[in-house]
């Protein structure tokens, strides 16, 4: 042991010093082997180490200037030993690896360094039980360390200790209305949901306004000391562990009906969520899943958010222009969340890889080059057609010859992905060709119109589905000039694009993005074909080796 740790009365932490000084003082109220065991223990040297420890740690925790590079090194170990345990046959120095993360004294100190990077160093005080007469209420007594998280009322406040108060409508007393998961309330356990608050920091707040409680606690500094009545039906708060895919952009920042915009949780259509507490039938807590040691933020439930959508299209129908706009919409669909888990890549069994885009935008010439990259692994389906073969054309090489009386009655089967009628003659891609594919160990490729997404993207066909979209105008234009393309609405395909069906694709590009960007798994736009091939190339290689995010059902 140090001499920094002896101990002698300079190097006594001082909070031990007054607490030994006060057993001094105390001597004559308790029997001598309670006070000299007590006053061994606090000059202990261990003691005196831990706290020496504990002070250092809490110092650093309060320096924003060390801040962690990460603080969920512990969850990242258990993700490089599954990916491990998977290639550990592959080569001695994985296999190393992989017992050398086991040990107890790595992840230890693994756990030991997310501790102190989330600050999670602060004791978590007991409540102080106070004895009362039976007719008293039971108050207890907790403190908390005022931090940069919300607590508020029926209007905004600053960020403080992560709960909301209100309230109550029946008592007029104010109470705690709700607990944010991950918050310093949440992590002390003694604060629960239905507490009555009586005083904060010595101020009885009975006959205050869940605004007034808010000003004294932004005037506060340091620790916060609440009394409370504990409510009848308390208990600890079970995290959930639903994650779901948003269907849409939310910002709390504009939503008049949020409850605290400063408890809000911002996202963007695809952010995969975190779902830790429903039980508010309309304001859900959760965390985005890439920041797994923040602070629950409210986010619309499910139901709150399907009122809001069924009420912004009854008001687009009312006008008949926007119903005539968007006549396409799939309006027995309301996308909000959609519950997701991780799908693991199974050797030898690949998930169809679909490219969506508008016309012309060269999703086709995309997967022909996928195709010829490895022929023998990338395979396309052979569509079916009515239409009379041709000269030069092989049977089943080019196109599938059938009668229409055949396709019709296949079609109205439901064994077509997708289908239509051009000049008079049937097409279609059946969904066998694609199982035929994917049983035969092979990557099948796709290209279809994107009416086809609901079709395809079945627990049975698991597909990862990529929007090639088209870059902006001018990059358009001058990226298809360049490459002298042909115009895919030209039959004699002789011409370029002209610049009304750029417009065109721009816009078909939009209309897609609405209807089904919610769908996508990836977005690649196709400016240079090259690099969007090599980005592609990239993604199959993601798809082949990676867990990626899908359907819950379908993990299932």
């Amino acid at each position: 042991m140090t001499a920094a740790v002896m101990a002698t009365d300079t190097n006594w932490d001082p909070a031990l010093s007054k607490l030994i000084t006060s057993l001094k003082e105390a001597e004559n109220l308790s029997n001598d082997q309670e006070i000299d065991f007590l006053k061994a223990l606090l000059e202990s040297k261990e003691l005196n180490a831990l706290v020496n420890v504990h002070t250092k740690v809490a110092k650093v925790g309060r320096d924003d200037r060390l801040a962690p590079v990460l603080s969920t090194s512990g969850q990242i170990l258990y993700e490089v030993l599954e990916q491990l345990s998977q290639r550990c046959h592959l080569n001695e120095e994985c296999k190393d690896a992989f017992h050398l993360l086991q040990e107890p004294h790595l992840q230890s100190l693994l756990y030991a360094h997310d501790a102190i990077a989330q600050k999670d160093f602060y004791p978590h005080l007991p409540e102080i039980p106070i004895e009362m007469d039976e007719d008293e209420k039971t108050i207890k007594i907790v403190q908390l360390v005022k931090s940069n998280e919300p607590l508020s009322g029926a209007q905004s406040a600053e960020p403080i200790v992560g709960a909301t108060i209100k309230t109550d409508e029946e008592t007029g007393k104010i109470i705690i209305a709700r607990i944010m998961h991950g918050g310093a309330a949440d992590r002390s356990g003694l604060i629960h949901v239905g507490d009555e608050v009586i005083e904060v920091n010595g101020i009885n707040v009975e006959g205050k306004t869940p605004g007034d409680v808010l000003s004294i606690l932004q005037n506060s500094e340091g620790t916060i000391t609440f009394n409370l009545v504990p409510s009848d039906g308390k208990g600890g708060q079970r995290e959930s562990k639903v994650r779901v895919r948003a269907h849409f952009d939310y910002n709390p920042e504009t939503d008049p009906y949020i409850p605290c915009k400063e408890a809000g949780l911002a996202f963007q259509r695809g952010d995969i969520l975190h779902i830790v507490s429903q039980d508010d039938a309309y304001w859900w807590q959760a965390r985005k899943e890439s920041e797994r040691t923040a602070r629950a933020g409210l986010i619309p439930s499910r139901a709150l958010q399907e009122r809001r959508i069924i009420h912004e299209r009854s008001q687009l129908e009312a006008n008949d222009a926007d119903s005539k706009k968007n006549d396409d919409f799939d309006r027995e669909m309301i996308a909000t969340y959609e519950e997701v888990a991780k799908l693991y890549p199974r050797p030898g069994v690949y998930r169809p890889v679909v490219l969506i885009g508008a016309p012309g935008v060269g999703r086709n010439e995309l997967r022909r080059r996928l195709v010829a990259r490895d022929p023998e692994k990338f395979r396309s389906p052979v569509p079916y057609t009515t239409r009379p073969i041709r000269t030069g054309e092989v049977a089943g090489r080019e196109y599938i010859f059938v009668a229409r009386e055949k396709m019709e009655v296949d079609i109205a089967a439901g064994k077509f992905i997708e289908h239509g009628e051009y000049k008079g003659q049937l097409y279609g891609t059946s969904g066998e060709s694609v199982k035929s594919i994917v049983n035969a160990g092979c990557v099948c490729v796709l290209s279809p119109h994107y009416q086809a997404i609901k079709a395809l993207r079945t627990v049975q066909t698991k597909p990862f589905i990529i929007h090639i979209k088209p870059p902006e105008f001018d990059v358009l234009k001058k990226t298809r000039t360049e490459a002298r393309a042909k115009s895919t609405f030209d039959e004699s395909n002789a011409r370029g694009f002209t610049d009304e069906e750029y417009n065109d694709m721009l816009k078909s590009a939009e209309r897609i993005d609405f209807l089904y960007g919610h769908f996508f798994d990836e977005v690649i736009v196709n400016g240079e074909l090259l690099t969007a091939f090599e980005q592609l190339m990239n993604t199959v290689q993601r798809i082949e080796n990676e867990p990626l995010w899908a359907p819950a059902a379908w993990v299932q």
